[in-house]
């Protein structure tokens, strides 16, 4: 049985309790404090102990402000006040140091009555939170980030001036980008699941449809070519292309691809190879060509970095190279571009007014169109041909930068002229 005749020292007590306890006058004159409190504040108790509190421990003047008011609460309630947080640093003494050490505290004031019920001292309760209050911050600003990315995602995805869309690993659509309900006039729950088919010509949807299950059975690339109905009712061509992404365990976890309207170019394809039996060599190399560039520019490993077509992001109002696709780059050849300004990466197009364009896109959010727009690259030994859109984007309501998607065209453009010329020629002669 222990001895209950022992004095008990509570002092001793006091300062070994297990937590950074501060015992105050009702004026605010330090009493005295814990070894833990001590410890924490970096201030002998020798040189705390007899003056007031906001002498022994100066802060900025919003901090003490705030204790002050929390005094107040305490002598005016008898009632515990916990403070909001509270930023406090602590300067290191010159033996550990020096040096100010960025420090964040939850402070809570509790009375202690005397056996009249008047306020004999107080006893602040301060914990150390600096930890939490960081990992607080940075889950703060991790949010933020992912909420940014989500944002600049979801805005490129219906901004790419493509029709982008996504299924499940059967098939069934979940997503099109508002280029293709446009396109189609029809809205997105009539087009969800199987209800795109509704918009491919009657004579293309078997052989479309099979193709689509056979890349979906072997997990491999899909690429096709169908007419789609536009929402003034004609049909146009269309060249769709997905690729499947796969899990850690190589099974299909969905399937991301997109549709480019290529009708005026199928078109400009059938009408060479119709024009003339001696001209078909020509007009095959030409299709082939088309082909050949339409399958670069449309097969992608992911939906940016594999894009269809070239496609870079210009930061700010100086036009600095913040995102290129391979497309975008291989035009290009092995230039520096990231993190380069047009102006530093693409001297030449400053003398074909390009830079003067992105500044009016920039600050007019006009989006620019251009077809089959001449550019003489640095090296090149004659102009190559563009359809390209500059599209302003913004963030927070303001302009950030812009979007760039482009194709080259100087096949078809070469092959327009082809045949313009073989117009004027008037019909070929027969064999003899």
């Amino acid at each position: 049985m222990a001895d209950t005749s022992l004095p008990i020292d509570y002092r001793a007590l006091f300062h070994a309790l297990p937590g950074a306890y501060l015992l105050l006058a009702p004026d605010g004159t330090v009493l005295d404090n814990s070894d833990q409190h001590v410890g924490v504040s970096l201030l002998p108790r020798a040189q705390a102990v007899g003056r007031n509190i906001f002498d022994a421990y100066p802060s900025a003047p919003e901090s003490q402000r705030d204790l002050h008011a929390s005094h107040e609460q305490v002598r005016r309630t008898l009632r515990p006040d916990t403070m909001p947080l509270l930023r406090y640093d602590l300067e290191r003494p010159a033996e550990l140091g020096g040096g100010t050490e960025e420090r964040y505290w939850q402070i809570t004031h509790y009375p202690l009555l005397d056996a009249q019920g008047q306020l004999q001292y107080i006893l602040q309760m301060p914990q150390d939170v600096t930890e939490a209050h960081r990992a607080g911050q940075a889950a703060t600003e991790a949010q933020k980030a992912l909420d940014e990315t989500r944002q600049r995602n979801q805005f490129t995805l219906q901004s790419l001036p493509v029709m982008v869309w996504t299924t499940r690993p059967d098939g069934t659509a979940e997503f099109f980008n508002t280029r293709w309900t446009g396109f189609t006039g029809r809205a997105l729950a009539d087009t969800l699941g199987w209800g795109w088919v509704e918009d491919l010509h009657p004579d293309d949807l078997p052989a479309t449809t099979a193709r689509w299950q056979a890349a979906r059975d072997q997990g491999t690339s899909y690429q096709a070519e169908y007419r789609m109905r536009r929402h003034d009712g004609s049909y146009r061509w269309h060249l769709a292309t997905g690729v499947p992404r796969l899990g850690a365990d190589g099974q299909i976890e969905m399937w991301v691809g997109c549709n480019t309207d290529i009708h005026e170019q199928k078109l400009m394809v059938e009408e060479l190879l119709d024009a003339n039996e001696q001209q078909a060599a020509l007009s095959e190399q030409a299709y082939q060509q088309f082909q050949k560039a339409e399958n670069q520019r449309e097969t992608y490993e992911s939906l940016f970095m594999q894009a269809p077509a070239a496609i870079c992001i210009l930061r700010g109002p100086e036009h600095r190279h913040e995102f290129v696709n391979p497309p975008y780059q291989h035009i290009l050849g092995k230039r520096p571009l990231l993190g380069r300004t047009v102006a530093e990466a693409l001297p030449e197009v400053a003398e074909q007014g390009f830079i003067a364009l992105l500044d009016h896109v920039y600050q007019s959010g006009e989006t620019y169109h251009g077809n089959e727009v001449p550019v003489r690259l640095l090296g090149a030994a004659e102009d190559q041909y563009f359809n390209f859109v500059y599209q302003q984007f913004r963030e927070n309501g303001q302009p950030v930068g812009i979007v760039v998607f482009s194709f080259e065209v100087t096949d078809l453009v070469h092959a327009r002229q082809v045949l313009e010329k073989l117009r004027d020629a008037g019909p070929a002669a027969p064999l003899a």
